[in-house]
């Protein structure tokens, strides 16, 4: 398929179950909901060795936040609830409750969401006990919340927080004729990506170089370089995917992969398709040649995001 001279790969991306959360930190003003935010989320790109992905969501307005206060919304996903409970009282313990004047709460509405629910995860509930027997609680509209008492006043923490069924491991590949039209392309499907709701691009500005297969040839690593999409190793390799569409492998000179991770199955297609048309606007003017996915041939996971479905009927296809 072929939009805008942007080549469009027959092929899909794969992801796989996870679970997740959402978690609204506020604070006294909007820097410091984004400081604690931004340590909560760091060191969250992927599974393999982070033990959670997670990202900023979107900022909140005091009106909309359950104190007044100005507030931020965090996504954090790993592969099960265990790990899940794990990292939330790891990183809000270690990053929001150490924030200056912040306060958590939980951000999924059963009500409303449409991601499944599968688990609860303590949040207040195991922080509280930093207050060392001063600690209090309240419950307010049927909910309960835990006052900890610290040195610029009280860490406020609802109980817990619900974790749902989700969605890890869409992507993106974006195949390039150098650096700059691979960081434009991939800058502009980011940007489009984060005006979503329910999805989070976990890698260092939402973008990834050192895309990853299953397996090495050293056997104490689980994972190492997709070696079919670096160009450096064009001629090398056995296989290298570069090549494709009338473009020569030649012609590539830089990918960069995006990863989504979403609530729902319809989250991540909807993050991938707008990423896929921002992407397809710079087009190869900008030097982006070909659009692609990774997969592992329907083994990893049941979620499969074709990219020609994606895209449907926009533009010219050929």
């Amino acid at each position: 398929m072929q939009i805008n001279d942007t080549l469009i790969d027959d092929t899909f991306a794969e992801a796989f179950p996870m679970k997740a959360t959402r978690l609204v930190i506020t604070a006294h003003t909007p820097r410091w909901a984004r400081a604690a935010a931004d340590s909560l989320t760091g060191f969250a790109t992927s599974v393999i060795d982070c033990g959670c992905e997670a990202g900023v969501e979107h900022d909140i307005a005091a009106d909309a936040t359950p104190d007044g206060r100005p507030g931020i919304s965090v996504l954090i996903f790993a592969v099960s609830s265990k790990e899940l409970v794990k990292q939330i009282a790891r990183r809000v313990g270690q990053c929001v409750l150490t924030c200056p004047t912040t306060a958590v709460y939980n951000g999924i509405d059963p009500a409303t969401t449409r991601a499944p629910l599968s688990d609860v995860a303590p949040l207040g509930g195991s922080l509280r006990f930093f207050g060392d027997g001063w600690q209090i609680s309240k419950v307010l509209g049927g909910v309960r919340y835990w006052r900890v008492p610290v040195m610029d006043g009280e860490f406020v923490a609802q109980e817990d927080t619900p974790v749902v069924k989700a969605v890890g491991g869409g992507n993106l590949l974006l195949l390039a004729r150098d650096t700059d039209g691979a960081l434009a392309a991939a800058e502009a499907a980011v940007a489009a990506m984060k005006r979503l709701p329910n999805v989070v691009m976990p890698f260092p500005g939402g973008v990834v170089r050192s895309g990853s297969k299953v397996g090495s040839r050293y056997a104490n690593l689980s994972a190492s370089t997709n070696d079919a999409f670096c160009p450096s190793l064009v001629g090398l390799v056995p296989h290298s995917e570069l090549a494709g569409g009338g473009a020569s492998a030649q012609e590539i000179g830089c990918v960069m992969e995006i990863v989504i991770d979403g609530l729902t199955e319809g989250d991540v297609a909807a993050a991938m398709r707008v990423g896929m048309e921002a992407a397809i606007a710079i087009g190869p003017p900008g030097g982006l040649l070909r659009i692609s996915a990774g997969n592992y041939g329907g083994k990893l996971g049941p979620f499969h995001f074709h990219l020609h479905k994606l895209v449907g009927n926009a533009g010219e296809a050929s």
